[in-house]
């Protein structure tokens, strides 16, 4: 299983398993699908929605991590000087909190629908909460 649904408002899109760059975040994202929440906007990363998990340890560190990940490419981030979270970025992003610049293990990558991510994402900030399914094909 390298790719994935993932059902986002009105949108569907395909993304595929960095595998081979952040392994351990992939085999551990697996086991909660299917994956139902709900995105938000962010506040301090710029043009991306994102999944706060709060406390939730999922026993990662990082790998194939990233402070600047492109449009469409998904970051899980482990915990540690801020809570665990998902991002899913549509435009211009560094990903940041409060506490200030973090880094994310980037472990998904759309591939598909790309073109509706921007739409999402200004969606989600004008309207608020969307809900997000991540499924196995």
């Amino acid at each position: 299983m390298n790719l994935i649904d993932i059902a986002a408002g009105p949108f569907r899109f395909t993304a595929r398993f960095e595998d081979e760059a952040a392994p351990k975040t992939c085999a551990r994202f697996r086991q909660l699908m299917p994956y139902k929440e709900r995105i938000i906007h962010v506040r301090w990363s710029g043009e991306a929605c994102w999944i706060p998990l709060g406390e939730l340890d999922l026993g990662l560190g990082f790998e194939n991590h990233t402070s600047y990940p492109a449009p469409g490419q998904i970051l899980l981030y482990p915990g540690g000087f801020s809570e665990t979270e998902i991002l899913l970025p549509y435009g211009a992003c560094q990903f940041a909190s409060k506490m200030g610049q973090l880094a994310g293990n980037h472990f998904l990558t759309v591939i598909e629908g790309n073109e509706n991510l921007s739409v999402l994402g200004k969606q989600v900030l004008w309207e608020g909460a969307k809900e997000i399914v991540f499924s196995a094909r």
